[in-house]
């Protein structure tokens, strides 16, 4: 692995980039010094920067959780143009698990080694709060020590509709039940501007943020993500990584931050033409460095979805900023519904980090370090 000194770096970037220069020297990033680092020209350089950045905040572990996705539904009263998951509950290969089924599908997380279940699914109109709250109840009863991640920002509010409780009720009464964490899906891009043409029945980007305050004042912390690589355009992911650090000075509440690359099969971006093919390697990586960088000093953990990006690139991907590449995905639906690649094992992930130089890590939830290897 070759190694850039800071020194090197820095010498190069004064000549070259304000933005890269202010970050290098521990300053926060603005709007529009993001918009400058989203058309700047030297990729390699903004990612040896990022990842200078990432040395100096979390060293050179790179972690992930043994992790068991359960999508306990298909079946979404939402249709949004970018997914390739959600079913109507007419559609032969619509379905929603019983407890009973999520039950057995716990005793094989168990059996594989999983300490966190990953639980989302689409905004099913029949399913009452109690449904939820028996979920979470079994889980924890056959499992006491099985950390729950569970139900989006946008499935709370959905939630929350639907019952007629308010965001604060369906949160309260969920954690009651046995919800650890939440996830960070649902935002996909903030600004209405382009939510409005990829979002379609869901809150708004504004709802999302809102919901997702209220769950860290409340002690639930969460992930958070940003869906790009489709229609949207620098500004929007500036935007939305801006309005995510905002939220995370307020509460400390997000604990990592993972960028989730479009996957075109299947969507109905595809099938209308409005996206022909998905985003170029080269700017997946600058999604990844630009994060690192907006992000710097409030929110340390920036992880790489291999799902999304394929193994390989998820490898170069930490070395432009990434430290986290998430968990093993068990069992996950929702990509694999748009054509990817879900399989992977503890020991696969681990030979990828050591490939590129680095130590892997096992770890739990919240980035207490279980097992290195």
């Amino acid at each position: 692995m070759i190694v850039i000194s800071k020194e090197c770096v820095l010498e190069k970037l004064v000549k070259e980039s304000k933005a890269l220069e202010k970050a290098i020297a521990g300053e926060e990033l603005s709007y529009d010094d993001g918009i400058e680092l989203m058309s700047y020209d030297n990729l390699y350089m903004l990612g040896a920067a990022a990842d200078l950045i990432r040395q100096d905040s979390v060293g050179d572990k790179v972690t992930f959780a043994v992790s068991y996705y359960l999508n306990y539904t298909n079946v979404c009263a939402a249709s949004c143009q970018m997914c390739a998951f959600y079913r109507k509950g007419d559609e032969e290969d619509a379905y929603t698990l019983s407890v009973k089924d999520i039950e057995s599908r716990i005793a094989k997380a168990k059996e594989m080694g999983a300490t966190e279940v990953h639980i989302v699914g689409g905004f099913h109109l029949e399913l009452p709060l109690e449904y939820y709250e028996e979920m979470f109840r079994t889980i924890k009863r056959s499992n006491q020590k099985m950390h729950i991640k569970a139900l989006t920002a946008a499935e709370i509010f959905f939630i929350s509709k639907l019952t007629k409780n308010s965001v604060k009720e369906v949160l309260s009464r969920l954690k009651a039940a046995g919800l650890d964490s939440m996830p960070g899906g649902g935002s996909e891009l903030f600004h209405p501007d382009i939510r409005n043409k990829i979002v379609r029945g869901k809150c708004s980007g504004q709802e999302w943020l809102d919901t997702i305050e209220q769950a860290h004042n409340m002690g639930i912390k969460s992930n958070a993500t940003m869906l790009f690589g489709h229609i949207e355009k620098p500004e929007h992911i500036i935007d939305h990584l801006i309005k995510l650090r905002d939220v995370q000075k307020r509460t400390k509440g997000f604990i990592t931050f993972i960028p989730l690359k479009f996957s075109l099969e299947n969507t109905e971006l595809e099938k209308k033409g409005l996206v022909t093919s998905e985003s170029p390697s080269t700017y997946d990586l600058r999604i990844i460095a630009v994060s690192r960088l907006m992000l710097a000093r409030e929110l340390d953990n920036i992880s790489v979805y291999w799902v999304a990006l394929g193994k390989k690139l998820a490898q170069v991907a930490l070395t432009y900023g990434g430290n986290d590449l998430v968990g093993t995905a068990f069992s996950e639906e929702i990509y694999k519904a748009a054509g990817k690649g879900t399989n992977s094992s503890i020991i696969e992930l681990a030979n990828m980090i050591k490939e590129i130089g680095r130590e892997p890590t096992q770890r739990d939830t919240f980035f207490n370090i279980l097992k290195t290897f």
